[in-house]
């Protein structure tokens, strides 16, 4: 079970966690034993609220098929557990992320102060630049 808040939380039937063997450099390790965990979780077929499931839907996430399948694949540590931990964490993070409600962005205009400030730099730049010229008699 992975619990996402204090009324949100998700059965174990609504993960499925499977064992593969890792990608990449390892010896002889990587070639015997299957360490790292993939990880699938159907988001039309979960217990999550509908607001949970738009907003994980509307994500454009490339973990997230078309089909709405969150497919996350850990293989970072070198042993099973970790990995199934490191999973379960990263699910738990898209999830939370998805139903985060960003606040909406006010456009401002730029003080009159602001505005001179600026200007008046560029100038006292604009005229070190100038003072660089070759000296004509």
């Amino acid at each position: 079970m992975l619990k996402l808040s204090n009324h949100v939380e998700l059965a174990a039937w609504e993960i499925e966690l499977s064992a593969i063997r890792a990608q990449g450099a390892g010896g002889q390790n990587v070639n015997k034993v299957s360490s790292a965990i993939h990880l699938r979780f159907d988001i039309q077929r979960s217990t999550l609220p509908p607001f949970y499931k738009e907003r994980l839907l509307a994500l454009q996430d490339s973990r997230i098929s078309k089909e709405g399948v969150i497919v996350i694949k850990a293989q970072s540590f070198r042993t099973q557990e970790q990995n199934r931990e490191d999973a379960l964490a990263r699910l738990k993070a898209l999830i939370l992320s998805a139903t985060k409600v960003e606040k909406k962005r006010r456009a401002t205009k730029p003080t009159r102060s602001s505005q001179r400030k600026r200007l008046d730099s560029k100038n006292k730049r604009a005229q070190t630049k100038a003072m660089r010229g070759s000296v004509k008699f």
